[in-house]
């Protein structure tokens, strides 16, 4: 019950700092995927890089244990996968967490958008088997496998590089480039209209 408890609270967490950010106002993310806007694209550089520093850098140091690490696997329908969920995020506005956060402060067309998801979902259930035997989803490179091996993990590493430390290299180099990244790179400032 106090996993459950823990789980809604970081959730609801979470979802606060969504939608203080803006990235459930459609708005925005439109602001941000035709570069007229990019502090919501810098608000997830930085919140990756931070959570990627304190992740490894808390394994290196014995704070975090590896053991709670969790690797999807990677096979050809999740590419396919990504590409149709980044290109419903751009004619919607929404990603799954962000379109739950934007039904949760009172936007009515975020409904419409969890509804056409769970539609969706419920439609990739009923033809799962004709996706698993058309090969989508036999893995790819290993399946479960990460960057670079971390020490004490389940998981093989692509490289021989050191996952630990390169994880924690690569959460600076988020952490750097959201400070680096101007406000804008395309035409003048889109300003948002404000979450209904």
């Amino acid at each position: 019950m106090t996993t459950i408890l823990l789980a809604l609270v970081i959730g609801a967490a979470f979802g606060a700092v969504l939608d203080r950010v803006g990235a459930s106002n459609p708005s925005f993310i439109g602001a941000m995927l035709n570069l007229t806007n990019l502090n919501l694209a810098k608000s997830i550089l930085l919140a990756i890089g931070v959570g990627s520093v304190l992740m490894f850098g808390g394994q290196m140091l014995g704070l975090v244990d590896v053991g709670h690490m969790s690797v999807k696997a990677a096979y050809a329908g999740v590419f396919l996968g990504g590409l149709l969920l980044g290109a419903g995020w751009a004619l919607s506005g929404f990603c799954p967490g962000t379109g739950v956060v934007a039904a949760a402060s009172g936007r009515r067309d975020a409904l419409f958008f969890i509804a056409g998801g769970l539609l969706g979902a419920a439609a990739y259930m009923v033809t799962y088997p004709a996706w698993k035997s058309s090969g989508l989803l036999d893995a790819v490179a290993g399946g479960k496998v990460t960057l670079g091996a971390v020490p004490g993990a389940k998981y093989d590493g692509l490289t021989a590089l050191p996952g630990d430390i390169l994880g924690l290299f690569l959460g600076l180099g988020f952490v750097a480039l959201a400070f680096a990244l101007p406000e804008r790179l395309n035409g003048a400032p889109a300003h948002a209209q404000p979450a209904e």
